[in-house]
């Protein structure tokens, strides 16, 4: 078999095999996009999940996108807190907003209304033990009380940082915690290391899995921080009677 004929049957073989997968990755693309659509949907709507007219855990795809185009309000911000007309909010993609200088940044606001009740939904992203975590978190219509929060990571530590995911009794310690504190100052709620103290503003960490907890802490703290311009002029709309 001469070098001639080896060479021309693997550069034959290689173009039908990158044509195949061009082809298949064209062909599932909408697919994909869809996936990755509802997926992200998905966590927005998990933060109001206790509002939801089913659990999030029994609907369909096509529920869940339904449920967001009838419920959910989108508002896109840069960091002053004025509106964005040029991309929608949940196309904002948090991962790339973070390799941003922060004055550059987009950040994706969602507005939930269901059964007479009004509901504040922030995303934010920050930094695991080993990987990128994220999260959204839900403001009661007072701006300032937790209505409800899910978060997700990439690569954190099964039993461990993974349980900020796994264990919706991390999520749920969040409920009725608050942005601010009694005098209006800017005091978000904080994750202990460990059990948090009784009548504080603070949920229980996990154990064993402190640096997750504190990543957790700190991307609160931060994102929650990055809305509060925008947070500050609606409740200013509010005592004027603009909601």
């Amino acid at each position: 078999m001469s070098t001639r004929y080896v060479v021309t049957f693997t550069l034959i073989m290689t173009f039908i095999s990158a044509f195949i997968l061009a082809g298949l990755f064209y062909a599932t693309a909408p697919m994909a996009k869809k996936g990755e659509e509802v997926f992200n949907k998905r966590a927005i709507l998990a933060a109001v999940g206790d509002y939801l007219p089913n659990p999030l855990s029994e609907m369909s795809d096509e529920e869940v996108l339904s449920l967001f185009e009838k419920n959910i309000e989108q508002v896109s911000l840069d960091m002053d807190g004025e509106k964005l007309t040029d991309i929608t909010a949940v196309k904002i993609d948090l991962a790339q907003e973070r390799k941003k200088p922060e004055a550059d940044r987009q950040l994706p606001f969602f507005k939930y209304k269901g059964d007479g009740k009004t509901f504040y939904i922030m995303s934010m992203r920050g930094k695991g033990l080993w990987d990128d975590i994220w999260g959204n978190i839900a403001v009661e219509s007072d701006l300032n009380t937790i209505a409800g929060a899910s978060f997700d990571h990439k690569g954190e530590t099964p039993g461990l940082g993974a349980e900020i995911k796994d264990s919706p009794k991390f999520s749920y310690n969040f409920i009725g915690k608050t942005l601010y504190d009694s005098n209006g100052n800017y005091d978000p709620v904080k994750v202990a290391k460990g059990a948090a103290k009784p009548n504080t503003n603070s949920v229980d960490g996990i154990s064993g899995a402190t640096i997750t907890g504190d990543g957790v802490g700190d991307m609160v703290w931060v994102w929650l921080k990055f809305y509060e311009p925008y947070l500050n002029k609606l409740k200013s709309e509010t005592k004027m009677g603009m909601k």
